[in-house]
């Protein structure tokens, strides 16, 4: 049986998915950046259309077919992986974490199947960030952010929180 946050979780990766398929479509279709070009939007964000081969933020760059299956298939299994763990999830930040990283790394995999590689184009480099992104690589780390938080938290019934009547 699903949690009523799993739910929530698959719900939330379902709207990251959407809105970063949409963003992509957007940019290629509406805006038709061309490869390379660079449009500024506000202050230091600007958006610079390039294809990502590699991870997130394009790093390990891979231009091998194989590769590109190969990180196609990673996705996949980390997405079930994570699904099946938001089954029973009971806390609301590793809910939305785990939802943020399957709706990133499932519409990353949409992008590598259709195009071969990964449209980026959020570019905010002016002001130090060095690497162009999208918005599933967003929901990606923001998601493992909140993993991280998540693992912080102490239960209340945990061992490390709980007084021995004991005198050492």
């Amino acid at each position: 049986m699903i949690s009523r946050l799993g739910w929530m979780a698959y719900a939330l990766a379902a709207l990251v998915i959407a809105a970063d398929q949409a963003s992509k479509y957007w940019i290629m279709t509406v805006v038709a950046l061309p490869e390379r070009a660079t449009m500024a939007v506000a202050g230091p964000l600007q958006f610079t259309r390039i294809w990502n081969r590699g991870v997130s933020f394009g790093l390990f760059q891979a231009e091998h077919g194989l590769v590109r299956w190969a990180l196609v298939a990673f996705s996949v299994i980390v997405a079930a992986v994570l699904i099946g763990w938001t089954r029973k999830t009971d806390r609301p930040g590793l809910a939305m974490g785990l939802g943020l990283i399957i709706g990133g790394a499932v519409g990353n995999a949409i992008d590598r199947v259709r195009y071969g590689a990964v449209i980026d184009f959020v570019d905010v480099t002016q002001i130090g960030f060095p690497w162009i992104f999208n918005v599933a690589d967003a929901a990606i780390n923001v998601g493992v952010v909140l993993l991280l938080l998540d693992s912080l938290r102490r239960d209340p019934a945990s061992p490390a929180t709980v007084r021995s009547d004991r005198a050492a």
